[in-house]
């Protein structure tokens, strides 16, 4: 059934939206069994046909609205889907138009039946004085958040959101949305271009009372493949997602990348890039490193940068234990951003439940003009790939964090808080100079420690002239001082560098890729 809800004196015009959209729900209202399985079945079997794109039923009325008219747009928070039952969730849906082109079907599951949610224009405020024509009932939306109150002190706010292709996005308690996942990535950094899948429909589970947790499924479909996931969202003060996902390749798509659990984020500039085209703020970027920990125990940091060319580097490994796009600096004058708030966007970390055999983590750094663009994707490539038909499954958890507090993924031992390049202008101009600062509970205390030694390898393109060690006695740091000379080929020089005491290993290894 429709749920009822009671307006206020509208006008003509709304109140004819609001018959026809009655009439014609009836046809789409049916509810029907639905179960994982049935999930996964659906998948395969859309995966043995051939690709079909779904016709749109955004109307042009809406996809020609500018930005600002889209802007007038806006759900009614007392329209919020399961609002007044007491329950520990709730949902609000957005609005097809403007760049948002394509919609989803959303249902609700309740006991093993999935009912559609009409789209509805009552749920939305139209301000403004914007005028639309009738719109269809089976539109859909283009997405929907999830809300909580993540603090019994505070009203429900959003902890995720789905919208736009297979693009996902949550937060913490008192974070700011940043970074974003993606249900699959396709062909990425490719010759021949990227492929963008698109989850095509979602069931959310009516929560329990009380329930701590709400769970998500969705149907994603592209030109080579289909995948059924199902999204177990647990909020908090770093909110994590269980994610279960298959993946079947359609006839005539092998060879193809897929990227599992992807990551996308921004990074514009950075301590190390200086600053850029005079902006005001000192960094601007929703991650400032890859956080990588290996099979074999080891963690790596690599900084982000933004590079001239599009550049891929690949972590091969072996049942890998974690890896994300982190956040590291939270400094506020690190960013000197009162709007963005940079240094409150979340870090994204993907756990692997169970193991994941052999492949590569990969990193993708894309060149950006500005902050608009995402510009960073990491994400993981098995080595093996599905042949048609059969399933690629795989289970992991999605940790949204802060860097300090309940749910943070550090490495145990130190890690890499800075690094800064620069040349000297008159006192061998021809060198790159880098400093790399290590913090850690763990590292000495005091300004000389016998046997602590900096573990550096440089690749081939570079050759060390000079390396250094010193306690930075203002911040309780180590820093290390390098000074490398490119040999002229002007390939890139991969550089590795860790503190290290006698056989002990203070601190995760500083990855970087040097382009001279």
């Amino acid at each position: 059934m429709i749920r009822s809800f009671r307006f206020p004196r509208r006008t003509l015009w709304t109140v004819a939206v609001l018959l026809i959209a009655a009439a014609a729900a009836v046809s789409i209202q049916a509810s029907t069994r639905f179960s994982r399985d049935d999930l996964l079945e659906r998948a395969k079997v859309l995966a043995g046909r051939p690709y079909q794109p779904r016709n749109s039923k955004v109307p042009a009325s809406l996809t020609d609205l500018s930005y600002d008219a889209y802007r007038m747009i806006q759900f009614d928070n007392a329209r919020s889907w399961w609002g007044g039952e007491k329950l520990p969730f709730l949902l609000q849906f957005f609005h097809p138009g403007f760049v948002h082109d394509r919609s989803v079907q959303i249902f609700e599951l309740n006991d093993g039946r999935a009912t559609p949610i009409a789209f509805d224009p009552a749920l939305f405020r139209y301000e403004g004085g914007l005028k639309l024509p009738v719109l269809p009932v089976d539109m859909g939306f283009s997405g929907f958040r999830v809300h909580y109150p993540s603090n019994p002190a505070l009203p429900f706010g959003e902890v995720a959101v789905f919208q736009g292709g297979s693009y996902f996005r949550a937060i913490g308690l008192g974070q700011r949305y940043g970074l974003s996942a993606r249900g699959l990535a396709i062909d990425t950094a490719e010759p021949h271009g990227e492929e963008f899948p698109l989850f095509e429909e979602f069931w959310v589970e009516r929560p329990a009372l009380g329930a701590g947790h709400v769970i998500v499924h969705a149907l994603l479909d592209s030109p080579s493949a289909t995948g059924a996931f199902q999204f177990l969202i647990r909020p908090g003060s770093s909110t994590t997602m269980d994610v279960q996902a298959s993946v079947f390749l359609r006839a005539g798509s092998e060879g193809r990348t897929l990227g599992v659990a992807p990551l996308t984020s921004m990074f514009w500039h950075g301590e190390s890039s200086g600053t850029v085209n005079n902006d005001y703020r000192p960094e601007v970027h929703d991650s400032d490193g890859l956080m990588v920990h290996r099979g074999n125990g080891e963690w790596v940091w690599r900084p982000l940068s933004n590079p001239l060319r599009t550049r891929a580097v690949a972590f091969g490994d072996e049942d890998p234990k974690g890896f994300g796009l982190v956040q590291r600096d939270r400094r506020f004058a690190s960013y000197e951003d009162l709007e963005a708030c940079y240094h409150l966007r979340p870090s994204a970390w993907v756990e692997p439940l169970g193991k994941w055999g052999s492949g590569q983590i990969r990193l993708i750094e894309i060149p950006t003009a500005d902050e608009t663009n995402d510009n960073i994707v990491a994400f993981w490539v098995p080595e093996r790939s599905p042949r048609p038909g059969e399933a690629l499954s795989y289970s992991y958890r999605l940790h949204w964090f802060a860097e300090t507090g309940e749910g943070a993924i550090q490495p145990p031992a130190g890690r890499a808080i800075a690094t800064r390049l620069g040349r000297s202008r008159t006192h061998q101009p021809d060198l790159q100079r880098f400093v790399i600062d290590f913090e850690g509970a763990d590292l000495p205390q005091a300004s000389y420690v016998e046997g602590l030694e900096v573990v550096l390898d440089v690749g081939p393109g570079a050759e060390r002239v000079h390396q250094g060690l010193q306690r930075n006695p203002f911040n309780q740091t180590w820093r290390v001082a390098l000074a490398l000379r490119p040999d002229g080929s002007g390939r890139p020089v991969e550089l590795r560098c860790f503190l290290r005491r006698q056989s002990d290993v203070l601190t995760e290894t500083w990855s970087y890729l040097w382009q001279p």
